[in-house]
């Protein structure tokens, strides 16, 4: 069907229906604008039944969780503003993502949508201000407001919603979090204290509602803290899950047109920690389990390999109650997977630790051994004893380094997430019979993220080591892989 092909008749009948439901409104201007249809959902019909409940006053405070790329910006951020502003002209909107261009785009889109034809003709007399140029803060004729903000943003001189009967507006969250930033603690829990201080502050009335719609990214994200209580209200909670019924003989897909059972699975074989949380809003608990020693295949010859380098996490002291100095030698396949080569671990003082270090490089720079793979660097970290290991090698031994860098707020346990889908999708290879490898897999099946482990020295360099070789996030990972 195409909207060209519509009848007066029918166009009258859809602008009808339209004016006077959400669902049918994202449908007939879906056509509208595309000139064919909608790829319908039975989840889009819920999401839009929602938010019908929060615009008849039902629901103060809705949090939708629902799989990324399933039409949710559309419905219930672009689609519920235009369409509530068309019942409500003076109605008044903040709306807020992780990103700020990501929100101000959603402001302009539905201004667009404002403008277009044939939303006149189903809401006519709803006009834009001449003098509201600004893509992320519009105003209607009647007063009525869209303003866009990123999370964590100033909002200064404005408020969502009116202090009369009736709706009047309303705070929408879209994906407050930027998804590879949401295991980092200092990153997350900042999106939520500027929530708190911010963002409820921004209510022109107690009744003023509040809608959260996003995939789970962690336990403790925005969403998994306003429905454990956090800000003290009760909050209708919509879930919906990629693949409804999951292992059971009712097992079904929630939008078959966009990703069928068998896309699920692939999915969830590609990496079960993203799969959890984006795809079926259960994100995986915290403590544990992080890394499994059946992730890493093993090999018994050392394969063709490209170059090979050598990965230095050093303590902090050589006292008994520190962290052990390891040096991770591995080198980067042709079949592109990584291969661990050896592995020495122990604890140091400056002197043993130079010593150390000279030795391994006189060992692993041969490359006979290594299928004549040349070995480039030790990457270590430009911090505390690893400064002094730097300059030393640099200055006094000629050996290559490749200083590491850690990026502000990232955390050991986001690191290792970052990484957490090479591993699982077996692109880190150990040797099937070296001594070390027992003690390897056992600290990295040990890892948590609550840093209740004993030691994480050798889960700190293979984090360094995958990320250097293989390169690329996690959710980058992810994505590819699912193709």
């Amino acid at each position: 069907m195409q909207f060209n092909d519509l009848s007066d008749e029918e166009r009258f009948v859809g602008r009808a229906l339209a004016k006077e439901d959400l669902y049918y409104f994202s449908r007939y201007m879906f056509l509208a604008r595309r000139n064919f249809p909608w790829l319908r959902g039975d989840h889009h019909q819920i999401i839009c039944d929602a938010l019908m409940r929060v615009y008849r006053g039902e629901s103060k405070r809705l949090i939708i969780n629902v799989p990324p790329r399933y039409s949710k910006t559309e419905l219930a951020v672009v689609n519920f503003m235009a369409w509530a502003l068309g019942r409500h002209p003076d109605a008044e909107f903040i709306h807020t993502s992780y990103a700020a261009t990501l929100a101000v785009q959603n402001a302009a889109n539905a201004r667009e949508l404002v403008k277009h034809e044939e939303y006149q003709q189903i809401f006519p007399g709803v006009g834009i201000r001449a003098d509201s140029n600004a893509k992320g803060d519009w105003r209607t004729t009647a007063g009525g407001v869209v303003y866009a903000a990123g999370s964590g943003g100033t909002i200064t001189g404005f408020g969502a919603g009116k202090a009369r009967p009736g709706f009047g507006g309303a705070i929408i969250i879209d994906d407050p979090h930027k998804p590879d930033e949401a295991t980092s603690d200092v990153i997350r829990k900042g999106v939520i204290d500027w929530f708190q201080n911010t963002l409820e502050s921004r209510r022109n009335s107690p009744d003023t509602p509040i809608i959260v719609i996003m995939q789970r990214l962690h336990e403790e994200d925005l969403a998994g803290w306003l429905l454990a209580g956090g800000n003290g209200e009760a909050w209708e909670h919509v879930c919906l899950e990629a693949l409804i019924d999951e292992d059971l003989p009712t097992e079904r897909a929630l939008w078959p047109a966009k990703h069928t059972v068998a896309d699920l699975k692939r999915l969830k074989r590609a990496n079960a920690y993203v799969f959890s949380g984006q795809m079926q809003q259960r994100p995986t608990p915290q403590g544990g389990a992080i890394i499994k020693g059946a992730w890493f295949p093993r090999y018994r010859a050392v394969p063709p390999l490209k170059w090979r380098a050598a990965y230095v996490d050093t303590a902090q002291k050589a006292k008994e109650h520190n962290d052990y100095t390891v040096f991770l030698h591995a080198g980067m396949g042709e079949d592109g997977r990584v291969y661990l080569l050896d592995c020495v671990r122990g604890k140091f003082d400056a002197v043993a630790l130079e010593q150390t270090a000279r030795d391994v490089w006189a060992k692993w720079k041969l490359a006979a051994a290594y299928q004549r793979a040349a070995f480039r660097y030790f990457a270590i970290e430009d911090k505390s004893s690893g400064t002094g290991l730097i300059q030393q090698l640099k200055t006094k031994h000629h050996i290559p380094v490749k200083e590491l860098q850690r990026l502000r707020g990232q955390d050991k346990y986001s690191r290792v997430m970052d990484i957490q889908s090479h591993l699982e999708s077996g692109f880190v290879v150990l040797p099937e019979d070296a001594p070390w490898v027992a003690d390897f897999v056992a600290e990295c099946e040990a890892f948590t993220a609550t840093d209740s482990h004993k030691h994480d020295d050798q889960v700190d360099t293979l984090a360094d080591c995958a990320a250097d070789m293989l390169g690329g996030n996690d959710i980058e990972r992810f994505m590819a892989l699912a193709q």
